[in-house]
C-alpha cells in the first residue's frame, strides 16, 4: 500500500509539473487583434488575414483582423501604439509606416520608440515601366532622353508621398535627371492614363505590373530590388541597368506596442519565424506576388530605422511638403 501511495504521489506531482509547463508555454492572452490601417481587400489586408489564421493555429488563440483606415495609416497605427503590450493587439502595415515620419509635421506616436517590430511579413519589388509606344527601350535610354530635355518627361504615381512617388524621386536624384511628378488618386487612374499615353512613366508593384506586361500594354524597363524577380527573369534590376545601388521594395511588417522584448514579444517573433518558413505560407503569398519576409525582432528593428532615414532623405531632397 505504501508503494502504491508513493507511486500515486509521484504521478500527481508529475501531472502538476506538466500542467505548469504547459501553462508556461501558453501565449499570455487568449485572443489577438491584428489592426490593418487600410481598407479591406488590399494586399496588406489579405496578408493580415493569412497571418491571423496562422498565428491562431500556432499559438492556440482566437485571432481577428480589424481595418482602421485613414490618414495614410496613422489612425490604425495610433490605436496600436496606445494599446497594452501583452500581445493582444498587433499592427500589420506597409512601407507607409516608415515614410510617414517624414511626411507629417507631427505624428500621434513615435515610430521608432512606440512599436516593437516583430517580423517583415512579406516583400515585393516594384518595377519601372513605360507605355508600350514610349521610345526608350532601356533605363539608359530613358535617362539619356531625360537629360536631353530636362523637365519634359513626366511620371505618374498613386499620390504624393506614396512609395511609388518616392521611388520616382529617388530615381531622379540617383540618375541626375528632371522628371515631372503627376499624382493620381490611386493606382487604377494612374495606370489608365499611362495606357492611354497621357503619361509615359510609372513605378508600381509587380502585382499591378505583371498582368499589363503579359498583355503587352506596357514595357518593363527594370525591377527595383537588388536581385531579379523570378516572375520577370529577363528584366534587369535598376542597379544592373546603371543606377547603382538603387533599391526600393514594397514590404509589409508586423508590430506590437513597445514591449521591451517581453515574453509575448519573444513568442510572437518565434511563431512568425516558423510561420514564414512554411511552404504553405510561401505558396499562399505567391498568389499575391510577394515573398515571405526574412527579418525578425532586432534585425527588423534595425531595418525600420534605416528605412526611416532613407526615405527621410528622399523626401527632404524632393521638397515634398509636410502635412
Amino acid at each position: 500500500m505504501r508503494t502504491l501511495a508513493v507511486i500515486a504521489c509521484w504521478w500527481l506531482l508529475s501531472a502538476a509539473g506538466l500542467v505548469h509547463a504547459a501553462g508556461a508555454d501558453a501565449f499570455p492572452v487568449k485572443s489577438i487583434r491584428i489592426v490593418v490601417p487600410f481598407p479591406a481587400g488590399g494586399t496588406t489586408d489579405i496578408l493580415a488575414r493569412s497571418v491571423a489564421q496562422a498565428l491562431g493555429e500556432k499559438l492556440d488563440v482566437t485571432t481577428f483582423v480589424e481595418n482602421r483606415a485613414g490618414a495614410s495609416g496613422t489612425i490604425g497605427s495610433e490605436l496600436v501604439a496606445t494599446s497594452p503590450a501583452d500581445g493582444s493587439v498587433l499592427l500589420l502595415t506597409a512601407t507607409h509606416h516608415v515614410i510617414n515620419p517624414s511626411l507629417f509635421r507631427k505624428l500621434p506616436y513615435d515610430t521608432r520608440k512606440d512599436f516593437s517590430p516583430i517580423a517583415v511579413v512579406a516583400t515585393a519589388p516594384n518595377a519601372l515601366f513605360v507605355n508600350k509606344d514610349f521610345p526608350a527601350k532601356t533605363v539608359a535610354e530613358l535617362v539619356a532622353m531625360a537629360k536631353t530635355d530636362p523637365g519634359k518627361l513626366s511620371f505618374g504615381s498613386t499620390g504624393i508621398g506614396g512609395a511609388n512617388h518616392l521611388s520616382g524621386e529617388m530615381f531622379k536624384q540617383m540618375a541626375g535627371i528632371d522628371l515631372v511628378h503627376i499624382p493620381y488618386k490611386g493606382a487604377a487612374p494612374a495606370m489608365n492614363d499611362l495606357l492611354g499615353g497621357h503619361i509615359p512613366i510609372m513605378f508600381d508593384t509587380l502585382t499591378t505590373v505583371l498582368p499589363e506586361a503579359a498583355a503587352g500594354n506596357i514595357r518593363v524597363l527594370a525591377v527595383t530590388s537588388l536581385t531579379r524577380a523570378a516572375s520577370l527573369p529577363d528584366v534587369p534590376t535598376m542597379d544592373q541597368a546603371g543606377v547603382k545601388g538603387f533599391e526600393s521594395i514594397a514590404w509589409f511588417g508586423l508590430y506590437m506596442p513597445a514591449a521591451n522584448n517581453n515574453p509575448a514579444c519573444q513568442k510572437l517573433v518565434a511563431a512568425m519565424r516558423d510561420i514564414l518558413a512554411s511552404p504553405a505560407i510561401r505558396q499562399k503569398f505567391a498568389t499575391q506576388g510577394v515573398d515571405p519576409g526574412i527579418l525578425f525582432g532586432a534585425e527588423f528593428a534595425s531595418f525600420v530605422d534605416a528605412e526611416i532615414d532613407k526615405w527621410g532623405a528622399v523626401v527632404k531632397a524632393a521638397n515634398v511638403p509636410q502635412e
